[in-house]
């Protein structure tokens, strides 16, 4: 028996990054070895262990034989005669397929150190191809290493071009292309995964609503001559640098889907686009599953986005539907998100993202405004009822109409 550090461990290692799990491969076992040692069996269709002590991740080496479609259509050969670089061949990039033994040694037979130093992402073998799961990995991983200059070699995108055609796409699970694009949302440079699906074909498949975006003009007067989809990517990339959370990351991704719907011949302009875009963006996340919270989110930026830019021209009483619509008043943290999105979808433009945003603070001050009007004080005066909710929105109202007074 012979044990391994592999993977991830061993690639950050080599680039200097803080290492975030520890996966090791052992050659030369069986099962019964294993159970026999006091490791804890975990994996059910190919063999993964748990240390007894440590309860860290031990994997038997494998080979795979592609028998069906999409990410689970594999047999696996888990036999103590299965060597190491047999188990390395079947890994996704040759940066992933970097062995080290436990006297430090490192075993390299694909190539991983040199594409290291030559920032590539490059696939293994040609058994790349039967895995389209591949095509959201090497993306993200684009993504997660764009700032340290990577990018994906010719031969490997010509290979995730060909899946994305060849129909494997189809086939993977709802929860795998999302839990792919999650883990992108929250990489360095999260537009990077999002240009090279798109790049390759797989957006199209996948996320049909945003793919739309590509080539659809807007007026170059308010996006600097950025169509929608890269107008889209830059306000990501903003946000991504300035750490946002990730449901804002994915409401700035979707906020513009209905630019996509408007015809050609109506371009530069997209009237309506903030309504047009709720039915896109239900049908997305009610096919990838994505979480209410995000949902909410995204579908308060998309409808309401130039509602918020327009902030300081807004009458009091549509201050007031605005804060009623996006229920501020319970949820001022998630109001407070939908502004910091907002902010992006203005500031994700050529020389534009120091552009001051006041929507975002006169819409903060006028919230606490309304607040100051306090339920207890209408119920005290002697308002039952339906002319507590009445009375609380007439007070409301008075107590914008001065703050705007004021601010202006």
């Amino acid at each position: 028996m012979k044990i391994y550090l592999v993977g991830g461990a061993v690639r950050d290692q080599l680039l200097g990054l803080p290492i975030k799990d520890r996966d090791h491969l052992v050659v030369g076992a069986s099962v019964e070895q294993m159970l026999a040692q006091g490791y804890a069996q975990v994996g059910k269709s190919f063999p993964v262990f748990l240390h007894p002590q440590t309860k860290a991740e031990y994997a038997l080496a494998r080979t795979e034989r592609k028998v069906g479609h999409g990410y689970g259509g594999f047999d696996f050969d888990a036999a103590p005669t299965v060597t190491l670089e047999q188990d390395l061949l079947r890994r996704d990039l040759t940066i992933n397929a970097i062995a080290q033994d436990d006297a430090g040694i490192l075993h390299d037979p694909y190539g991983g150190q040199a594409d290291l130093q030559a920032r590539l992402l490059r696939h293994v073998s040609p058994a790349f191809a039967e895995d389209p799961l591949r095509v959201l990995r090497v993306a993200r991983f684009a993504a997660r290493f764009a700032h340290l200059g990577f990018s994906v070699a010719e031969e490997t995108m010509a290979l995730m071009t060909e899946l994305s055609h060849s129909g494997e796409l189809e086939h993977l699970s709802a929860e795998r292309v999302w839990q792919e694009t999650e883990r992108a949302l929250g990489e360095r440079d999260p537009q990077v995964y999002f240009a090279l699906l798109a790049q390759c074909g797989a957006l199209k498949v996948l996320m049909p609503e945003l793919a739309a975006l590509d080539g659809v003009e807007q007026p170059a007067q308010w996006h600097g001559g950025l169509d929608a989809f890269e107008h889209t990517l830059l306000a990501l990339q903003l946000s991504a640098k300035q750490c946002q959370p990730n449901p804002v990351r994915f409401a700035i991704l979707l906020h513009d889907l209905g630019k996509g719907l408007t015809p050609p011949a109506q371009w530069p302009r997209h009237i309506g686009h903030e309504r047009a875009g709720i039915k896109p963006l239900k049908a997305l996340c009610e096919r990838l599953r994505v979480n209410n919270d995000w949902r909410d989110l995204a579908l308060q930026v998309t409808e309401q986005h130039l509602n918020v830019h327009r902030a300081l021209e807004l009458r009091p009483e549509t201050l007031l539907k605005l804060f009623d619509k996006v229920d501020a008043w319970r949820k001022p943290d998630r109001f407070a998100l939908l502004l910091e999105a907002c902010r992006f979808d203005v500031q994700g433009r050529p020389n534009c993202a120091d552009e001051p945003y006041p929507a975002q603070h006169y819409l903060t001050d006028a919230l606490a405004c309304a607040n100051g009007v306090e339920v207890k004080q209408i119920v005290a005066a002697g308002f039952k009822g339906p002319e507590i909710r009445s009375e609380l929105a007439k007070q409301r109202l008075t107590a914008l109409t001065a703050f705007k007074q004021n601010y202006l």
